[in-house]
């Protein structure tokens, strides 16, 4: 099979031939239709994530057709159209029995700690446990963001944030999981406050509905000012030391925090201040992944048009294509949405 492989962090990837994997006893061989290039997918090319292990490939968001099953596999056969969580669940430790799949003790995750998606076969186990089947309704390429953008953000504000129809939502950073974000708020009823510094996005955002907001030292008062007091639910879905404390401080009394976008590197700690935490009463929730359980409800939304991920792509791409999108992560983007590539 073709795969997408770097030998060092932050090396040119290159396009390799590798063995077709077999599928382990108690999982399957998926035939990758779409990826997402995510900026999880960026991190650990950086070297960021100390789970990889070189040569790697990298990739977590897919769909596609099962071409392989195990032994032990009971719950899917050859020729289903799948996705799956990036959390690759091992179905028996105390968090996985509460059906917290996403924070599984024992987790696997492709393009991390297995290899990814951007190649043309991927392994995934225990599929009894982590696969999840596509309606005929749901195309490959808005599917590969249930695994990790799309899937993401509606984890972080229904199960985490809790949001409820009519409060405000701001969501800091509008890439694919922000825009996700604010699609998932806007189907759940909230009024959502998007901030920046693309104007592109911004643009984006503001055609899915949100108020939009660029990105400064003033953007905590603003948000204070448009939504008379402050949002009752905050996001960063970028991932900054800038972003997650701004998003903190536009909350208003009791309001809660949903960290979505990954602190790594100099990035990784910032200044909360936990002396309004304490006065105001605020909540900081961490959001990570989705569980298999929501999968269910989420997909009716998406088949009923209540949810429409396919309008958190900005654009797809083919298969020779995901080296250099990788590449251009190092860069200012120069549009907006989740870039997918379609096999």
């Amino acid at each position: 099979m073709r795969a997408v492989q770097y030998d060092r962090f932050g090396s040119t990837p290159s396009i390799v031939e590798l063995p077709e994997p077999n599928a382990p006893d108690d999982g399957v061989v998926v035939r990758v239709a779409a990826t997402g290039v995510c900026r999880s997918d960026w991190h650990a090319w950086r070297g960021h994530d100390d789970s990889v292990r070189l040569p790697h490939v990298p990739g977590h968001e897919f769909a596609g057709v099962v071409t392989a099953v195990g032994a032990s596999v009971t719950r899917v056969v050859v020729g289903d159209r799948v996705t799956a969580p990036f959390v690759f669940a091992c179905g028996t430790c105390d968090q996985c029995r509460d059906g917290a799949t996403q924070v599984c003790t024992r987790q696997q995750q492709p393009g991390f700690t297995l290899q990814g998606s951007y190649a043309e076969s991927v392994v995934v186990p225990h599929a009894d446990v982590n696969l999840v089947h596509l309606p005929d309704a749901v195309g490959f390429a808005e599917a590969a963001g249930l695994g990790c953008r799309f899937g993401t953000a509606y984890h972080a504000l229904h199960a985490r944030g809790r949001v409820a129809p009519g409060e405000w939502v701001v969501v800091y950073g509008c890439g694919g999981v922000g825009l996700s974000t604010i699609i998932v708020a806007v189907a759940a009823g909230a009024r959502v406050v998007a901030v920046d510094v693309s104007t592109a996005a911004l643009d984006r955002a503001a055609a899915l509905g949100a108020a939009t907001l660029v990105m400064d030292d003033e953007a905590p008062a603003a948000v204070h000012r448009l939504t008379d007091g402050g949002a009752h639910v905050s996001v960063d879905a970028y991932g900054s030391r800038a972003t997650s404390v701004a998003a903190v401080a536009s909350l208003r009394p009791r309001g809660r925090h949903v960290q979505v976008g990954l602190l790594l590197d100099d990035e990784a700690t910032p200044a909360i201040p936990m002396g309004r935490v304490i006065a105001d009463e605020l909540e900081l929730l961490g959001s990570h992944g989705i569980a298999v359980g929501e999968y269910a409800a989420m997909l009716d939304d998406v088949v009923a048009g209540r949810l429409r991920p396919a309008e958190s792509i900005g654009s797809t791409i083919g298969f020779d294509d995901l080296p250099g999108a990788l590449e251009a992560m190092d860069r200012p983007a120069s549009g907006s949405g989740m870039t997918v590539a379609v096999f």
